[in-house]
């Protein structure tokens, strides 16, 4: 191998060689050699220095100048007391198969010292035979930081306890790890480049919105919620992640090229769950107890009924109605045959404002056979009704028919009980802009209940008021 003072490369190739411009090919590898981003250089046979790149020159302060052409490393790259070793661990290299790795410190030009991870391997000849040897080398600390992060990604997407997620810039999963795939209840190769909306039902668009942000403007200051519904073989699941992001792009570029967002996030569903039962029932027990404050101060305690109504419904239903069993309180054994239901209060059906009674006429309710307000009555339990998913009309079909506000869409109906009688239901509505009523709605309707039917128990005792 012989040394081209001029570039700082070997030139192989004889400039008159038919077919071949030595002067270009020099200049190619020379370019090849100083746009890497691994410091090399390169020995011959005797240990002269042959090539030197400008990441060399970077690290050591050596320029190509200096260093071709030297032999060894001695007194220059390297102490001389270590010169030697270092050159004999350099150039068996040539004799042995694969790569070798060693560290070592070299000099700078500066009389500084730099430890230093080198990758040397041998230079084969046109015959096969070893011509000399090459050598990268980077920077311990440069060398354990990219290891570092290599070892970082790779337990990020084999070993870590939340979902990691590469989305490219087209919004489309790219890697994603183990944890992730569980969560979007998929395999992980099977949710790799379909569009996120074919993953999620709901909250697509707000993860969107958030990863399109991440891109422009980059990742926001704290993490955030976000609620999906995730579709899996087994149907929907409402989840809530904690998400994080960060805006990747590409370290090889001179201006900052996106290549995508990375998405971390931990499923947090059941402690947010948690905390909004808690809520919950902190805000119900604090209506119980403020209707109870306001209710004492009723005289009529018809009135007192109506004020438990009317705090029960915030944040609870839309509608409500009180009604009465016709003729007085049944006992059990009189709730076995057909029972007659009076209007006694109900919410206004136009603009929102508190119950009003409903007078004194007596009139039954034209509730129909099976109605749900008349089943409440013969289990003395909570009973729950709803429309489903019914289009508008036939949800509006349904509310009319069971002469309810034309509005509503789910019941809950409570029996009134007092001194082991019935004497009526209350009904709570919802409409179509809330959710159905579940199990615990029906505890929290059977305290009001309790609370209403004490009120118009007192009402049997003291009499009826004028208006009711």
């Amino acid at each position: 191998m012989s040394a081209s003072r001029r570039s700082g490369t070997t030139d192989e190739l004889g400039p008159d060689e038919p077919g071949r411009d030595g002067a270009d090919g020099s200049d190619l590898l020379a370019a090849l050699l100083d746009g890497m981003d691994a410091a090399l250089c390169a020995f011959d046979a005797d240990g002269v220095v042959t090539h030197w790149n400008r990441e060399a020159e970077r690290i050591l302060g050596w320029s190509a100048q200096e260093a071709v052409g030297k032999r060894g490393l001695a007194g220059w790259a390297v102490r001389s007391a270590d010169a030697e070793e270092v050159e004999e661990r350099l150039l068996s290299a040539m004799h042995a198969p694969g790569r070798q790795v060693h560290e070592f410190a070299l000099l700078t030009k500066d009389g500084g010292r730099v430890l230093v991870r080198t990758q040397s391997a041998a230079v084969r000849g046109p015959d096969g035979k070893p011509a000399g040897v090459y050598c990268a080398f980077s920077e311990v600390h440069a060398q354990i930081d990219l290891e570092r992060s290599i070892a970082l990604s790779e337990a990020l997407f084999e070993d870590a306890g939340w979902g990691v997620v590469l989305v490219d810039v087209d919004l489309r999963p790219a890697v994603v790890n183990a944890h992730a795939a569980r969560a979007l209840g998929r395999g992980r190769t099977s949710v790799l480049g379909r569009p996120l909306g074919e993953l999620l039902s709901q909250g697509v668009e707000e993860l969107e919105s958030a990863l399109q942000h991440v891109l422009a403007e980059g990742a926001p200051p704290a993490p955030a919620e976000v609620w999906v519904s995730v579709r899996t073989p087994e149907g929907e699941r409402r989840r809530c992640w904690r998400s994080g992001f960060v805006r990747l792009a590409s370290p090889l570029a001179e201006e900052p090229v996106p290549l995508g967002v990375g998405w971390l996030f931990q499923d947090v569903t059941e402690a947010r769950q948690n905390e909004q039962e808690a809520s919950l029932l902190r805000f119900r027990a604090q209506q119980l107890h403020r209707a109870s404050r306001a209710a004492a101060e009723c005289e009529d305690p018809a009135e007192a009924a109506t004020v438990h109504l009317d705090f029960a419904l915030a944040g609870f239903a839309d509608h409500g109605l009180i009604d009465r069993v016709a003729g007085g309180a049944l006992t059990d054994a009189e709730a076995d045959g057909p029972v007659r239901l009076v209007r006694v209060a109900a919410t206004p059906s136009g603009a929102p404002g508190p119950s009003r009674l409903a007078g004194r006429s007596g009139l039954p309710v034209r509730y129909p056979e099976g109605h749900p307000a008349l089943q409440c009555v013969e289990r003395t339990g909570a009973l729950r009704a709803s429309a489903g998913a019914a289009p508008p009309d036939r949800a509006r079909a349904w509310a009319l028919a069971r002469q309810w506000p034309p509005d509503a869409v789910h019941a809950l109906c409570a029996v009134l009980r007092s001194r082991g009688r019935t004497l009526g239901v209350v009904t709570f509505l919802r409409g179509a802009g809330r959710s159905a009523f579940e199990r615990s709605d029906a505890m929290y309707a059977e305290d009001v209940a309790v609370r209403i039917a004490a009120a118009l128990d007192l009402v049997d005792l003291t009499g009826p008021p004028d208006n009711m």
